[in-house]
């Protein structure tokens, strides 16, 4: 059967306001093809207040949303994440149970991916996997994600070593495609916001040095969070002069900790900004204008080498990814935190070689899967 001829129902599985921020050059690409039906199936903090209810960005993508549930956890603790994926996987169920897919899509790594795709299971969901084969030894994400490739069909990675990962994990390279990141197309046509829009949008003037800082817990050794946390914060302390914009962590073990230390932390210091919630363009955005990216975030690895802009990377969550050369790792140590960041307020940034694609990775995706999907139809 011809492509043309092939219709393909394609559900979309989003839990944060990160993977759908990933997600959305794929999602403008899909609203333009004919030949695949996609719907959005919503869980996981997008829904969550105090998260900064996401959802409506969602809506607004103009893709149809035919589930949605808030199974984001009510506490930090391993037993309410435990909960969270109890009440996801209760959720999907229903999901699965009344809809009928062709392929499924999961992204990245997170606990609440993990229980949706492995509620599939039992189902035969066929599922596409995007960000397999990378590496986070800090974070019990990296189990997850390994989960998720094993369980998934097809598999669309950001470079060319995670895809030789994800073909080890398997022991074959059927259904495996080095597609390029999603983030890359997103920066290759985003209209970034002017410094002038960020600050009257968010009071944040960035005509001023500024560090882009987001600090997730450790979650394999999230005993240590409240800990490293105090020396997180006792670095940025030397700091008074440069404006610190501080977006605020996933719904991780030990998260609520970390995030009450900023709010202590914010109050009474007009250098430092906390944005619970920027989107995708915003965040991006303030990135272009910021003299570092400090912390644990994985925005840090592939969006920060586009620019490509320094990073401070913390402690172990991000373990084991592609390093490129702008990327400076320190442990939670307030001297060498403290002096990588000075090292790169004092220096030009490094030449990164382009690893991450070029900002073709949606239309490859969806190349991929109407060429694997519409054979078998």
């Amino acid at each position: 059967m011809n492509n043309s001829d092939c219709i393909i129902n394609l559900g979309i599985l989003t839990s944060s306001r990160a993977d759908f921020g990933i997600y959305q050059p794929l999602l403008e690409l899909l609203k333009k093809e004919t030949g695949i039906n996609t719907k959005l199936i919503v869980f996981g903090t997008h829904l969550s207040e105090r998260f900064g209810r996401s959802i409506q960005q969602v809506y607004q993508s103009g893709i149809r949303v035919i589930a949605e549930c808030e199974t984001a956890p009510n506490d930090d603790n391993p037993s309410a994440i435990t909960n969270s994926m109890a009440k996801t996987m209760s959720f999907m169920n229903k999901v699965w149970t009344e809809n009928k897919f062709d392929l499924v899509l999961a992204l990245g790594d997170r606990y609440e991916m993990f229980a949706a795709v492995s509620s599939g299971l039992p189902f035969n969901i066929k599922f596409g996997h995007i960000h397999g084969g990378e590496t986070t030894t800090g974070a019990i994400d990296n189990a997850f994600r390994h989960s998720i490739t094993l369980m998934s069909a097809i598999h669309f990675t950001s470079n060319e070593v995670y895809r030789e990962k994800v073909i080890q994990l398997l022991g074959n390279a059927e259904g495996v495609f080095n597609t390029g990141a999603l983030s890359i197309d997103n920066l290759c046509t985003l209209d970034f916001l002017s410094i002038d829009e960020i600050n009257q949008q968010y009071d944040i003037d960035l005509n001023h040095p500024a560090i882009l800082i987001t600090l997730h817990p450790e979650t394999i050794d999230y005993k240590n969070n409240e800990e490293y946390t105090k020396i997180f914060i006792n670095s940025l302390l030397n700091f008074p002069e440069i404006l610190q914009v501080i977006t605020m962590p996933n719904a991780d073990t030990s998260g609520l900790i970390i995030r009450k230390s900023l709010f202590e932390y914010a109050n009474g210091r007009p250098n430092v900004k906390l944005v619970e919630n920027f989107g995708s363009r915003a965040y991006l955005s303030v990135m272009k204008y910021s003299s570092l990216i400090l912390g644990n975030s994985s925005s840090g690895f592939i969006e920060a080498s586009w620019f490509p802009k320094w990073v401070v990377n913390v402690g172990n969550r991000q373990g084991g990814r592609y390093r490129t050369p702008n990327i400076i790792d320190v442990p939670f140590n307030i001297d060498q935190i403290t002096s990588a960041i000075r090292t790169c307020m004092e220096n030009e940034v490094p030449f990164v070689e382009p690893v991450y694609g070029d900002g073709k990775a949606g239309q490859r995706i969806i190349n991929h899967i109407l060429n694997e999907l519409c054979i078998d139809k």
